[in-house]
């Protein structure tokens, strides 16, 4: 049940964002490895963006991609919070005097994403092509050209085997780690502050919303570089055997990025990330946490 809980609250979150997830992959790949001022911005900033691929790609163009994002979000996200969940519940997470450990508490938050991330990955990185996608007037990074979810799985599953659905799979699991622990953590230790300062009533939504604000800060600020290493390993065209023709890994990635387009290359799109990630870790968790107050109070 906790699995499933988990995973229905991240799909919940995922209808409403993923139109920011479409903004924000397109702004990564925008100028990839080219110096600043050398190429066109087709999507100067996240409002531009919105207004530039609603009028050239149409409004629905903005919920590219939400098949293979909410399998995801229910997977990796059922078993990263579910995971969680039940670590929290059964007293893992907590010192011998009960208070929270953070040190716990990141470990198993990251723990819980890689499992969750590595079984996703093949969603994924379908998604990051599908929603790559664009007119060729304002496209940006390698286009794909799939014609759904299980047409692209299809596709390269019968090109590369089980080796090319999981490209880029190792390179993404720090981005997880990262993202992950630092969200569970600073989530948990606000929730657990502001219960012991009884700034809220007991058991008020008030304390995930304030816990889940918070956390969206410390998540976009700690993964946005891994996040855009991420999304252009995903993204990268390939040979015939499958291989990535840009990028080694998510290392090579990043001192890629930071080498032509500076250190602000790594942080491209965070606007996006953190109006994206922002409103979905707070959506997200706070559906999470409600749904689990729900379940709980209920089979009591």
């Amino acid at each position: 049940m906790d699995f499933l809980m988990s995973g229905l609250a991240a799909c919940g979150a995922c209808l409403f964002t993923n139109p920011l997830e479409v903004v924000k992959t397109r702004m990564q790949l925008q100028g990839e490895l080219q110096a600043p001022g050398t190429y066109q911005r087709h999507y100067r900033n996240v409002f531009h963006a919105f207004i530039t691929i609603g009028r050239v790609d149409g409004l629905a163009a903005l919920q590219k991609g939400l098949a293979p994002a909410l399998l995801y979000q229910f997977l990796m996200n059922g078993i990263r919070l579910g995971t969680y969940g039940l670590a929290e519940a059964g007293g893992y997470l907590h010192t011998a005097e009960g208070s929270l450990s953070p040190p716990r508490s990141a470990a198993a938050g990251a723990m819980a994403g890689v499992m969750g991330a590595y079984l996703g990955s093949p969603i994924y990185m379908v998604k990051t092509h599908l929603q790559a996608q664009a007119a060729s007037e304002i496209a940006v990074g390698h286009q794909y050209k799939h014609q759904g979810m299980f047409q692209a799985l299809t596709e390269i599953g019968q090109k590369h085997g089980l080796v090319g659905l999981w490209r880029g799979a190792l390179g993404g699991l720090p981005r997880v780690v990262i993202g992950s622990s630092t969200q569970l953590c600073t989530f948990s230790s606000t929730k657990d502050l502001l219960t012991q300062w009884e700034i809220f009533p007991p058991q008020s939504w008030k304390v995930a919303l304030a816990a889940a604000m918070v956390s969206g800060i410390a998540v976009v600020l700690a993964m946005t570089p891994f996040d855009v290493a991420c999304t252009r390993l995903y993204n990268q065209p390939t040979d015939a055997q499958g291989k990535g023709l840009m990028y080694r890994g998510i290392l090579d990635a990043l001192l890629q990025t930071a080498r032509t387009e500076g250190i602000f290359g790594m942080y491209k799109g965070i606007g996006a990330s953190y109006f994206r990630l922002g409103p979905h870790t707070i959506l997200s968790l706070f559906f999470w946490d409600q749904l689990r107050i729900l379940y709980y109070t209920y089979t009591k």
